[in-house]
């Protein structure tokens, strides 16, 4: 799990993490690995404190620390706006107790733990966190570890403070100084199996010299000097968004110790396969972390089990001793976490349920984001055509007639000014024609530049063109495809121009591994009956790898962008929901619908995300055109968008991530998609919008309970938390959690103390037996709902073990 959003760990508790921890074993995985920036452009974070040993007390309590904090709903980051909870839209403030919301280790000193006595807090609080849930981990032979990013950053305080005692911080010796506080605080206060170098995450996208080379080795091996200095409590190894820099991604092999580990996640946010540097490397634990998910479309569900099952067929061939998966949200990545963790032992036997028609009839783009800007264009005359750029693509396909064609790539970097920023490779027909192109380094910014293949022989109906990521994202400005009776002109991410066209539609990914129709069948079996398993893993096999992506990254996570297309041709990328919902008369046990449900309503969600991207895009144009009537009716369709996209999300909110989900539209999306229009709009009309036409902020739906914390292991004389979210109308008049001895006919009940708006908290006593629980809530209108909503015949249970 990734830190730094607050739809990861960031919101996680103690009990989150044991929640977390507890299931692992069960899924017959052994390791959890945290990640944490230091001081950058905002708050270090929590994880790892960096500092001194002599402020380093024998519990691992520190005596000095830094400003820090984790996210939450009033710091600025990563494009998120502070504000209030009471503020948010639609009744998602009751999802919040409170207007400043965080970990419980923020308590008290939203947004940044500043002064020194509450960053030592801030700091204690979460060693005491991880020390929990780190205990529980080694019970239960999960391996442990955290770590930050070399070379290593050292917090203005700290520099200040090693200054003040003749130590300076930019010296090997200073530099081992901090090491060694950072190894001896950690080792005191939750002592993890593991520390981790993260490689910069600058190699993934930008030129590396040498000297920024010789500066991350030269950390590592100071790191390991201090690690050895303070008796090797743990043990070091690397990490990060490469395996190693460009010019030889295996270089760190020969300068770590043998059992040092050696791992990288996937690059281009998991679309890239497992490095296969890997292979380079022979005897030590080598670790291959694909992503269960990616932090631009963090906001929308996303489906990658063919690709969970790709990656482990890479690591294994190339030797991988460890499978792991990057993430941040739990619950909606759970099949590629089920995915990932069978395929670490098993990988036989994978079919697909039908064989799937992956490519629509006539041209698409495959993949991508577009872009546009206004600069001048060198080295052509058709400026137009080299301002807009398709980025982050897989490719284009073209259906036409069997023959002979003259195929064009035009070319312009238009975004970044310097070279070694953007490669990346082409291929026609599944011939790489293009090996490593660096437009900054050819032609320069701005500049155009064409390549053309004369006789591209065609025998299957379809033009391919293949764009192959080697540093950041693939990009293109036009294509040109001529044969004796067609021609294709195609002005990528641009308007129609002459005989050029407006771009494609965009089709989904074709799926990039093995099939995964046997693991949908198993898993739609698993939480919705064996009667509606089968089509309902038909819909999700045929989505896997291929969902829309209404989000994505724009100035953070998650973001929209208007979506110019007409709304028919949008909605018929999500004709699969649709096909899901139609599924809904085969689910019948209360359980399995529940289940069936939360997925429905995250589609359905996902699905009112696009509405609200095309509504948002015809509002823009008629404020573009000064066309006041036709601007108010597109802001008012935008708003009823705005109202879907809540009625769905809020009643699947039932882990810490969605809740951050929630905080991403109200302080990342909205000012953008709400807020700016808004202005726009009453400047054009002269005077304010009318109070009916803005979004309303109280939550008008069914009742909803859930409870966004999963206990199912506790130890002996262990109280077990209890938390509830109540989504209602009136309000909940109370709530409380009704539980017994498994194998008791007598049950007991205990009520939850209300912490703020649809907010309930408790405990359920310390037991010395496995137990089983639901939770129960009466509204102040007489409602009543339970949880889940299989109780109480089929409860949440808890073991509780000695």
């Amino acid at each position: 799990p990734f830190h730094d959003f607050p739809e990861g760990p960031d919101w996680w508790d103690t009990p989150d993490y044991r929640a977390v921890i507890a299931q692992l074993p069960k899924l017959r995985m052994n390791f959890i690995g945290l990640h944490c920036y230091p001081e950058r452009n905002w708050d270090p974070e929590l994880t790892v404190w960096i500092g001194l040993e002599e402020d380093v007390r024998g519990d691992g309590d520190v005596e000095f620390s830094y400003p820090a904090s984790y996210a939450n709903t009033w710091r600025p980051e990563w494009g998120y706006q502070p504000k209030d909870t009471g503020d948010y839209l639609f009744g998602a403030s009751l999802l919040f107790p409170s207007d400043g919301y965080g970990p419980d280790v923020m308590d008290g000193w939203l947004p940044t733990a500043e002064s020194p006595g509450n960053s030592n807090e801030a700091f204690n609080g979460t060693g005491d966190m991880l020390s929990e849930a780190f205990d529980l981990a080694d019970a239960l032979g999960v391996t442990t570890c955290v770590g930050t990013e070399t070379p290593l950053t050292i917090p203005a305080k700290v520099q200040e403070r090693m200054r003040e005692r003749g130590i300076d911080p930019a010296s090997d010796e200073g530099i081992k100084a901090a090491y060694r506080g950072i190894f001896e605080r950690a080792a005191r206060a939750y002592a993890p199996d593991y520390y981790w170098l993260w490689t910069p995450e600058g190699w993934t996208w930008s030129g590396t010299t040498d000297e920024q080379v010789e500066a991350t080795a030269r950390d590592i091996e100071l790191a390991l000097e201090a690690l050895e200095d303070v008796g090797d409590p743990m043990t070091l190894g690397t990490c990060g968004w490469v395996l190693g820099p460009p010019r030889e991604r295996s270089l760190f092999d020969d300068m770590l110790p043998p059992d040092s580990p050696m791992a990288c996640i996937n690059q281009q946010v998991g679309v890239a396969p497992v490095e296969p540097a890997f292979a380079d490397i022979d005897g030590r634990p080598q670790w291959a972390i694909p992503w269960l998910e990616d932090d631009p479309a963090m906001t929308a569900p996303q489906l990658w089990v063919s690709r969970m099952r790709r990656d482990a067929q890479d690591a294994l061939e190339y030797g991988c001793t460890g499978l792991m998966g990057i993430h941040w949200r739990t619950r909606n990545v759970a099949p590629m976490v089920s995915a990932l963790a069978k395929a670490g032992w098993r990988q036989d036997d994978w079919r697909p349920l039908q064989e799937l028609d992956l490519r629509p009839a006539g041209h698409r783009a495959v993949g991508g984001t577009t872009v546009t800007y206004p600069q001048d264009i060198d080295g052509t005359d058709d400026d137009p055509l080299y301002r807009s750029v398709r980025y982050d693509l897989r490719g284009y396909v073209f259906q036409v007639e069997n023959g002979e064609y003259d195929i064009t790539l035009r070319f312009c970097e238009p975004h970044y000014d310097d070279p070694g920023r953007r490669v990346f490779g082409a291929a026609l027909e599944g011939e790489r024609v293009i090996d490593s192109l660096d437009i900054l380094e050819r032609v320069g910014k701005n500049h155009a530049l064409d390549f053309t293949y004369e006789d591209v022989r065609i025998e299957d109906g379809w033009v391919d063109i293949e764009f192959i990521p080697i540093v950041e994202l693939p990009a293109i400005a036009a294509i040109d495809v001529v044969g004796e009776d067609t021609e294709i002109h195609i002005n990528c991410a641009g308007p129609a121009y002459e005989e050029y066209q407006v771009d494609l539609p965009v089709m989904p990914p074709p799926p990039s591994g093995p099939p995964s129709g046997d693991f949908y069948l198993d898993w739609a079996r698993a939480l919705f009956g064996p009667r509606a398993a089968r089509p309902i893993a038909e819909v999700f096999e045929s989505v896997d790898g291929r969902l829309p992506r209404p989000a994505t990254w724009v100035g953070g996570p998650g973001g929209l962008l208007p979506d110019p297309r007409p709304m028919e041709e949008v909605e018929g990328e999500y004709a699969f929901v649709d096909e899901l919902a139609a599924l809904r008369p085969l689910v019948t046990e209360a359980g399995a619908l529940d289940r069936f449900d939360y997925w429905l309503g995250t589609f359905r969600y996902m699905e009112s995300m696009a509405h609200v991207r095309v509504h948002w895009a015809q509002l823009q144009a008629a404020l573009a055109a000064s066309d006041v009537d036709t601007a108010e009716a597109a802001y008012r369709q935008l708003v009823a968008s705005l109202e879907d996209v809540y009625q769905h999300l809020l009643p699947v909110v039932t882990t810490p991530g969605e809740r951050g989900t929630v905080m991403n539209w109200e302080g990342h999306i909205l000012p953008s998609v709400l807020a700016e229009p808004t202005a726009q709009l009453e400047a054009l009309r002269g005077e304010p919008l009318p109070g009916d036409w803005r979004p309303r902020g109280d939550y008008r739906g069914p009742l909803s309970l859930r409870s966004p914390v999963r206990t199912s292991l506790v130890r002996s004389g262990e109280s077990i938390p209890v938390e509830a979210l109540v989504l209602s109308e009136s309000g909940a008049a109370s709530v409380r959690a009704v539980y017994r001895r498994i194998g008791s006919r007598s049950w007991q009940g205990v009520r939850l103390t209300n912490t703020g708006r649809g907010c309930w908290q408790g405990e359920i006593p310390a037991a010395d037996a496995t137990i089983e629980y639901y939770l129960e809530c009466v509204t102040r209108a007489g409602e009543r709902a339970i949880w889940p909503a299989s109780a109480p015949s089929v409860c949440e249970t808890v073991v509780v073990w000695e």
